[in-house]
């Protein structure tokens, strides 16, 4: 018996009691994205005619990108902000509750200028008395925290600015001798020369740092800076400190704004999508749940105890990290479930194997856990290397899926590794002849699979062709209103409406993609439709069969710009590219660099070959989409380690047998394993895919068609391909 049992037992129940306190009741606890819940919405209107004609072209689109980046840094999860027509952004927040704080964060312009206080006393004199020179701007000192009846002493200031937050490369939190906060600043080279020779041409005189107009401090300078640090003071509560200091790191806006609505958003799936949704997943989870042990008989029970431990952990672990769940983050959880199974999966096939060759069932089961762990081990640390390189270089519903993922396969890797060990080994200590029989529906001798994978090369090729060429055919068509934006269309209906009547309602009029959000106060029966295009005709024959022609009133339409940006697209791009750069060197670490490269190529394979059987379907590519291209990833590369790994046992055990024949038994011996954690997975996914409702339809139907195509690429893609390149 394993020495270290009871300090098991004791974690085990010490992080379930810790999971359990975190996350109950799951509904205070867990956050829910904007399309599971709703949130607040913000429309800005950007002040343009307070910028200069000449750089007016582009002021929109830099100021969404900029706001963007101070939502991130404000720590909300995958926010949506677009553009609006010409000089508008729309800015959806998931859940806030602190929407004064949110607000100001938002409509700060955050220009921060440094200029030169004059202390010529004639001058200061004539701007007492109303005649300010030209050059120069009258302003007082802002009394921050202040309660009494103080007015602070009024300064002149040179016009110009001696430096501006352009050059500004961060912005923190401090304290200054007496406690108090402050927001420390950092220049880049060229501003640290400017501040330097500001500071050494200057000693005496006082500087006054500016920020949207208001004067917050005038330091006097009292000796040279070289090190291009300032700070800015001001009483500020640390929070007031935490936010000044996010806004100037995220940048100045490039011209005022001025929140002019806000209002309450219904959650982008749709109400009776996400009720779909709901009662999809619990269907395929129970499908799961029952199939386990019915198959693995007392193995399927304990894995069944393990996957419950799981979803607890995860539960908890979400609520402590604060963690925001989406359907790109139900994507992430639907691959750590199919790994957690899969690693239960794997260990249950192992001791059927030792329990052939005669082994006690307490030996059977040690050998079974020692021989599937460095498959496990290998399937989920390239999970979690391609999961941690999202969230780094991800942003919106990359990170969201990564922080999902991240969780998953730390939760999965307890309860397999863990959780389920210490309860056999509960049970083998009462009933050393535990019985550990196990059905078996599949059992393949020897299959000469890569006899035919010239073949299978053939249809890869042809299959990817007719994929990549429906892309280019299809162009924009391909994507949906989040990628090119399109129309938003406001309506009020004079009586209440489900929204499930309204997504039928434009379904039937073959507007099958449209986003659509309940949009206010519920009384006020208000919804916001979005569509790619600028035809809004069919939607409004759609408004006409929900209610009647003369019972509803469009209250606007406006062009909307895409929810994700080039900037975003580029990092999500940037993403996946360094995922397949940690995937490759981490398995030519582990296996050599031919097992890696093929498993590479087997991911680029199935991502595109995805890709291109969704666009011969006709369909968008939308944010769901995306994540379900990642966990399709995910899975690919998790597929093809397993039957790396036994390849790799194979090689030690079978020394004089031709490389072929080796790599063609191991297919055999994992491919029981790869059917029943395929059939796990996408029994789930299919239920999603057939009751879910038609918001989630793509999502599901992208995942089916990954999962199969993972399957495959494993036997006829990267094996092949390792058989291949070994030969030469």
């Amino acid at each position: 018996m394993d020495k270290y049992y009871k300090w098991k037992v004791l974690l085990i129940i010490a992080v379930v009691a810790f999971s359990i306190w975190r996350a109950y009741p799951p509904n205070e606890k867990i956050n829910l994205g904007l399309d599971l819940q709703g949130g607040m919405q913000l429309l800005l209107q950007i002040e343009i005619d307070k910028v200069p004609v000449d750089v007016r072209e582009d002021v929109a689109d830099r100021a969404t990108e900029i706001i963007r980046n101070r939502i991130d840094e404000f720590g909300v999860r995958e926010p949506v902000i677009s553009k609006q027509g010409k000089d508008q952004v729309v800015v959806q927040l998931p859940g806030v509750t602190d929407r004064k704080r949110a607000k100001e964060i938002v409509g700060k312009t955050a220009l921060l200028e440094f200029k030169l206080v004059e202390d010529n006393t004639e001058l200061i004199k004539k701007a007492d008395q109303g005649n300010v020179p030209e050059g120069y701007e009258y302003k007082r000192l802002e009394s921050r925290g202040s309660k009494s009846a103080f007015n602070p002493p009024s300064i002149l200031l040179h016009k110009d600015a001696a430096l501006t937050g352009d050059h500004l490369v961060n912005a923190s939190v401090g304290f200054d001798q007496y406690g108090q906060p402050i927001v420390q600043l950092q220049f880049d080279k060229k501003g640290a020369d400017i501040f330097d020779k500001l500071t050494y041409r200057n000693i005496g005189k006082q500087l006054a740092i500016v920020l949207d107009g208001n004067v917050h401090s005038a330091p006097v300078i009292r000796d040279r800076i070289p090190s291009g640090q300032a700070q800015i003071s001001g009483n500020f509560t640390v929070e007031e400190a935490s936010d000044l200091a996010l806004v100037l790191r995220a940048g100045a806006l490039p011209a005022p704004v001025k929140i002019i609505e806000e209002r309450t958003v219904g959650p982008s799936l749709g109400r009776d999508s996400i009720e779909k949704g709901i009662r999809a997943t619990i269907l395929g989870g129970l499908i799961v749940f029952i199939f386990m042990p019915l198959y693995y008989l007392i193995s399927g029970f304990i894995t069944d105890i393990g996957l419950v431990i799981y979803a607890i952990i995860v539960l908890g672990a979400m609520a402590a990290f604060k963690a925001s769940l989406t359907l790109p983050g139900i994507a992430g959880f639907i691959l750590s479930i199919g790994m957690a199974v899969d690693a239960n999966v794997l260990i249950s096939e192992r001791m059927r194997e030792e329990i052939a060759t005669g082994k006690t069932p307490r030996a059977a089961i040690s050998a079974g856990y020692h021989r599937a762990f460095s498959a496990i081990l290998d399937s989920n640390v390239t999970t979690l290397i391609t999961s941690v390189i999202l969230f780094i270089f991800g942003t919106g519903p990359v990170k969201g899926f990564a922080v999902t993922l991240t969780i998953g396969i730390i939760a999965s890797m307890f309860s397999a590794l863990l959780v389920t060990r210490v309860v056999f080994d509960f049970l083998t200590r009462r009933n050393a002849n535990l019985n550990l029989k196990m059905f078996q529906l599949f059992h393949f001798k020897y299959i000469p699979f890569l006899k035919g994978r010239f073949l299978a090369y053939g249809f890869s090729a042809i299959t990817l062709i007719l994929g990549v060429m429906a892309i280019v055919v299809r162009g924009r068509e391909n994507f949906g209103v989040e990628f090119i934006g399109g129309s938003l269309i406001q309506v009020q209906f004079k009586d209440s409406v489900p929204i499930g009547r309204v997504r039928s309602a434009l379904e039937k009029e073959g507007v099958t993609r449209a986003v659509i959000q309940r949009y206010g106060d519920p009384s006020e029966n208000q919804f916001i439709v979005k569509i790619t295009g600028s035809d809004t005709a069919s939607v409004e024959a759609a408004f006409g069969t929900v209610s009647g022609p003369d019972a509803f009133e469009i209250l606007r339409v406006d062009q909307v710009g895409p929810m994700v940006s080039g900037d975003l697209r580029k990092k999500a791009l940037w993403a996946v590219i360094w995922s397949c750069v940690g995937i490759l060197i981490y398995l030519a670490l582990r296996f050599e660099w031919k097992f890696s490269l093929a498993a590479v190529f087997a991911i680029i394979h199935d991502s595109v070959f995805t890709f291109g059987v969704y666009a011969l379907s006709g369909r968008e590519i939308n944010l769901p989409i995306i994540a379900a291209i990642l966990t399709i990833l995910g899975f690919s590369v998790n597929d093809t380690i397993v039957t790396f790994d036994r390849v790799r046992d194979n090689l030690k055990l079978m020394k004089k047998t031709p490389f072929l024949t080796i790599v063609e038994t191991s297919i055999n011996q994992t491919l029981s394993r790869t059917i029943l954690t395929s059939l796990t997975v996408i029994f789930t996914v299919l239920a999603l895919f057939l009751v879910g409702g038609s918001a989630i339809n793509d999502f599901a139907f992208t995942l089916l068609v990954g999962f199969l195509v993972g399957i495959y690429s494993t036997i006829f893609v990267a094996t092949s391909l390792v058989v291949d390149w070994k030969a030469h």
